[in-house]
């Protein structure tokens, strides 16, 4: 099918209301846009530029936990959650009680990625691995009442109060197992020759739009486009998420899915998708080089300084990187020192401002890596 033929769905009577039916996917597309050849070229070769990078940066899954923390505060933020990563990162006795439903949420979604991940290794990219998924992200907090782990059995809505006043209401529950079966066919078709990017810009939209859980569809939807890339090998590592260019544009990206089903312009969302790959690469790039480069400054540069607690100031600084929030007991787990002697190497990095201490407290205080947070910040 020419994608400029592509024709969205159509409107279907509910009870007092009507849903969108989507069209089924599983089936080839073809285009004469130049537009999306062009992004689709630079989309691939930055795709590439990041996997390449991440293969040469050492110890390369010290910091796939810090993007992945930075994809579940940003995803989860997008759904109104409020916890920013120095708080995702901190032990929630640590945590606010007013925001701790936040907190676990965003852990939740942690988990939840984690645990897809690894399951890619025995399961393919599935609703079943979606349900699971699905299950982990919701199992507890403020969405464990809604179902998770299971395909919703009743009609959901999207903005409003209500089916009555909904922005927009998708299908039918009982449209559900033919719609999610099609998307499953179509993620795992060989015969149609379609760019796995492509590909996966699709069926985030027709994720979106099936809309099947009651809760939980938008954080799922963006996991599921790294999981996709990261099963179809295009990533050897998911260090690619771009929940936080969706939000940066977040009126553009509801619009652009809005136009697939009110206008069937399916190219647009592509274009749109495209760019958002190569901007969230070229970050991915320039974050990693960061951190290779402030890795090698503080090893070479502040380590030797350190005289007789050097050895043990870099077991300690190889570990900020991967727990960037820490206290003094954290400490004296990493480097098996003494409490006095962990307290006193703690002091030294507060010293040489790699730590920042930020309570104020004389007791219990909490030390960050600020300058390898400020990385992450957007």
């Amino acid at each position: 099918m020419d994608i400029k033929d592509f024709k969205a769905g159509m409107y279907r009577a509910g009870h007092e209301y009507r849903y969108f039916l989507p069209e089924k996917i599983n089936h080839s597309f073809v285009w004469t846009d130049e537009g999306i050849n062009k992004l689709l070229e630079r989309a691939s070769l930055k795709l590439g530029e990041l996997n390449a990078f991440s293969q040469f940066v050492p110890d390369i899954d010290m910091f796939i936990k810090m993007h992945v923390t930075k994809e579940a505060v940003i995803s989860s933020r997008i759904e109104g959650t409020r916890t920013n990563m120095e708080e995702a990162l901190s032990d929630k006795p640590g945590i606010d009680p007013e925001r701790r439903d936040d907190w676990q949420e965003v852990n939740n979604y942690i988990q939840a990625m984690n645990a897809a991940i690894e399951e890619l290794e025995n399961l393919p990219l599935s609703n079943r691995l979606i349900k699971n998924t699905h299950k982990i992200l919701l199992s507890s907090g403020r969405g464990e009442h809604k179902t998770p782990g299971e395909f919703r059995r009743s009609q959901n809505w999207i903005g409003g109060a209500s089916l009555a006043d909904a922005t927009f209401i998708p299908p039918a529950h009982t449209e559900l197992p033919e719609l999610l079966s099609d998307l499953e066919l179509f993620l795992h078709n060989r015969e149609i020759q379609i760019p796995h990017l492509v590909k996966i810009a699709i069926a985030h939209y027709q994720f979106e739009t099936i809309h099947p859980f009651l809760d939980g569809n938008g954080r799922i939807g963006r996991l599921l486009i790294t999981l996709y890339l990261v099963s179809q090998g295009i990533l050897d590592v998911p260090l690619l998420y771009l929940s936080a260019f969706f939000d940066k544009n977040k009126t553009l990206y509801y619009d652009n899915l809005t136009f697939v089903r009110t206008k069937n312009d399916l190219a647009q969302w592509i274009k749109f998708f495209l760019v958002g790959v190569i901007q969230t690469a070229e970050k991915g790039v320039d974050t990693l080089d960061k951190i290779v480069k402030l890795k090698k400054a503080i090893e070479e540069e502040e380590i030797p300084l350190m005289g007789r607690r050097a050895k043990q100031g870099l077991v300690l600084l190889h570990q900020l990187f991967r727990q960037p929030v820490i206290t003094t007991q954290d400490a004296e787990k990493m480097t098996g020192l003494s409490r006095k002697a962990a307290n006193d190497l703690v002091n030294l990095f507060v010293e040489k401002k790699i730590l920042l201490e930020k309570t104020g407290y004389q007791r219990n205080r909490v030390f960050l890596f600020d300058e390898y947070l400020r990385l992450f910040d957007d």
